[in-house]
């Protein structure tokens, strides 16, 4: 038996004539009971703290909760866009005087509400077309952690002359050793898409001034298939249809890799970017 992984450094890991394949009845019956308990685990919000001790991704350097809670303190109007669960911002310790979140996906506004109502925040259920429901220059600060596409034009109209935009984002090509994994090698708009310098030229030509503009690559590892499946359950543009059914077989080798050779490497890119609207 053959198989094949991306290694840190983008070369492929192989391990010819590999032991324990699903053959094996307990090798069988480990991974059956990682499938299970995976694929019943719920995947609303953006809490990830199902992983803690299966997968690890190193955090940016920046601290991006820091910078956002530092600039919330001294707001005095502040939307939080595309808020998830609500779990970044609930964990700001000063909010700002009057706080806004709007999120669209149905299953995370049951949660955000929950964790946000108790900090006086108001929640707003927003279309998917990212057309903020907000009057022109309302906010002085805007906040945005991993959107799935940021609406530059909206968040300059939302602003306040001299407000700012702050957002940490997926960056190109991230996690694109699990996309290649499942589905083969990825090239073009896979590796290219969530450029951060585009992010500036958009950001410009919407009216905004870049103030700071920073790149990570992060290494990442998942230590058992089921942190695997978590994962693409929750992040569903790394492998677009991901299903346990489609996949089982690509997991099965999964399972048997990580059983003789460690976890499974990847990286995470991410970029910050801050900007600011013109104060008059």
């Amino acid at each position: 038996m053959t198989l094949t992984f991306p290694t840190a450094t983008g070369a492929e890991y192989s391990v010819a004539g590999l032991p324990g394949t699903l053959d094996d009845v307990s090798v069988r019956e480990d991974f059956d009971e990682l499938v299970a308990e995976a694929a019943a685990a719920p995947v609303d919000g953006w809490d990830f703290s199902w992983l803690e001790g299966r997968a690890t991704e190193r955090r940016p350097s920046w601290g991006y909760a820091r910078l956002m809670g530092e600039r919330m303190a001294r707001a005095d109007t502040a939307l939080d866009v595309q808020t998830g669960g609500g779990e970044v911002l609930a964990a700001v310790p000063r909010l700002a005087r009057r706080t806004v979140a709007v999120e669209s996906w149905p299953p995370n506004l049951a949660r955000a509400a929950a964790l946000l109502r108790p900090h006086g925040v108001r929640l707003v259920a927003a279309d998917g077309d990212y057309i903020l429901p907000f009057a022109d220059a309302t906010f002085d600060l805007v906040v945005s952690r991993h959107p799935v596409d940021t609406p530059w034009g909206e968040i300059a109209r939302v602003l306040r002359p001299g407000g700012v935009y702050l957002s940490q984002q997926v960056g190109p090509a991230s996690m694109l050793e699990v996309s290649e994994y499942f589905l083969g090698p990825q090239h073009g708009a896979a590796r290219t898409r969530r450029d951060p310098d585009r992010a500036r030229v958009a950001a410009e030509a919407a009216g905004l001034r870049v103030v700071d503009l920073r790149t990570e690559i992060l290494p990442a590892e998942f230590r058992d298939v089921g942190a695997m499946i978590y994962f693409l359950r929750k992040v569903v543009w790394i492998v677009p249809g991901f299903t346990v059914e489609r996949y089982r077989s690509r997991l099965a080798d999964l399972h048997a890799l990580i059983r003789a050779r460690g976890p499974f490497p990847a990286h995470a890119s991410r970029f910050l970017l801050e900007a600011r609207r013109a104060a008059g």
